[in-house]
């Protein structure tokens, strides 16, 4: 039971790290989305790596949360 208390909180570390990042992405959008995109193809990998990190979470969410089965 221990480990599978370890392996949780691994989980949960792992989400949280990758929240950070999805934050510091959006931040770094809005900054160029507010200063007018001068750089598209920038824009364009941060808001795609953003989406790749928010389905890495999503992922890391769905192992934590065990499926109900109605």
């Amino acid at each position: 039971m221990d480990g599978e208390f370890l392996d949780q909180q691994a989980l949960t570390d792992r989400i949280e790290r990758l929240r950070e990042q999805h934050e510091t992405l959006n931040h770094e959008v809005d900054v160029l989305a507010e200063n007018g995109v001068i750089d598209q193809l920038k824009f364009a990998r941060l808001k795609k790596e953003k989406l790749r990190i928010k389905d890495q979470i999503s992922q890391l969410e769905d192992q934590i949360t065990p499926d109900i089965i109605a």
